[in-house]
């Protein structure tokens, strides 16, 4: 079984050699691929410099093009299972074993490792895990899906869900509408408990000032996918 792990980086110079090297230490087995999304930092020079797998995006798409331009590599070849993985150091690979396996023995499409099962680790500040929160409440009123760690970008899916997301992904902070569409599509999600860390180097996508911003534009995303997907539903009834 070929599994790929996507990386998506955008001025990860600080944190990537360490990322690559539990990945190494922990999944020998797992292919990397770095997904260089115009990084202004040395980012460039270290994938070339240490001969890492990757991608160099033509323009700077942000963490959903990144993320979908690995799905499309993945698509292309030939993998049976596609991991997300941050290049921030935040993600411990040491749990990636019990992340894929539910995938790999076919009892589910895809699977969230989730932080807030056992509470352990880095558990983000209680602001985010309010917005969290309510994002959670908010997909699982959409779709019936009920998950709890909704922004985890600790994913793995199979073949199914790789062709999916090769062909439409959400942009900007795509994992709760990612999850909502997978939830319409029939996916079948489960959590499984990981830890993370809290980042050493580099600057969070999201300000704390962003954060009340991307709750309202993801709330809405999801609740007008919710309703763009009903009416495609009648439309082909």
């Amino acid at each position: 079984m070929r599994i790929l792990a996507i990386i998506p980086a955008y001025n990860e110079q600080d944190n990537l050699t360490k990322t690559l090297a539990d990945l190494r230490e922990h999944c020998p087995e797992i292919d990397p691929l770095v997904v260089n999304d115009c990084s202004t930092d040395g980012t460039p020079e270290l994938l070339r410099q240490w001969h890492i797998p990757h991608l160099d995006l033509a323009a700077n798409l942000g963490i959903g093009g990144a993320v979908q331009a690995g799905y499309l590599y993945a698509q292309q070849e030939d993998y049976d299972i596609a991991v997300q993985f941050d290049g921030d150091g935040q993600h411990d690979a040491s749990f990636l074993a019990a992340l894929i396996r539910p995938v790999a023995e076919g009892h589910a499409d895809i699977a969230i490792g989730s932080r807030f099962i056992e509470k352990e680790g880095f558990q983000s500040s209680g602001a985010r895990r309010a917005g969290i929160g309510f994002l959670s409440r908010l997909i699982r009123m959409l779709s019936g899906v009920r998950v709890l760690d909704v922004t985890s970008g600790m994913r793995a899916v199979n073949r199914r869900f790789i062709a999916e997301y090769a062909q439409r992904y959400p942009q900007d902070y795509p994992e709760p509408e990612a999850l909502l569409d997978a939830g319409l599509r029939g996916a079948r999600i489960i959590e499984v408990p990981v830890r993370m860390r809290e980042r050493e180097g580099g600057r969070s996508s999201i300000s704390p000032l962003g954060s009340v911003y991307y709750m309202i534009k993801v709330s809405l995303a999801l609740i007008l996918g919710r309703i763009s997907t009903r009416r495609a539903e009648r439309r082909r009834a």
